[in-house]
């Protein structure tokens, strides 16, 4: 026979389980959302960054600390001085990032 404190600890966790997995289930289909035009990564704001695939805040964070320890990007390929992006990290995000000009980038 199961005792009603066990129960109520199993329902407990068996809730916090399932609400976890549904915010993951929320924040990869935010990140796969479409994204369309282009982040400047010289000039965007931490928000802005976080539209890029697989950037978070932590990694967009390290991104504008980075971009001002070296006064800019000069190219693409420094994006990867940021732990965790790596060449597969910016090959997703190649198509979305510039060095010049106006951060466009937007989620529908």
């Amino acid at each position: 026979m199961f005792h009603p404190k066990k129960i109520r600890s199993w329902r407990t966790g068996a809730l916090a389980l399932v609400s976890a997995f549904l915010l993951a289930v929320v924040a990869v289909a935010a990140d796969s959302a479409p994204l369309t035009g282009t982040v400047n990564v010289n000039t965007a704001s931490i928000q802005e960054l976080q539209l890029l695939p697989g950037v978070g805040e932590a990694r967009a964070s390290a991104l504008v600390t980075l971009r001002k320890q070296r006064g800019g990007f000069e190219s693409l390929d420094e994006i990867k001085d940021v732990k965790g992006i790596g060449d597969a990290g910016l090959d997703r995000m190649r198509p979305y990032v510039r060095l010049d000009g106006k951060t466009t980038a937007k989620r529908p």
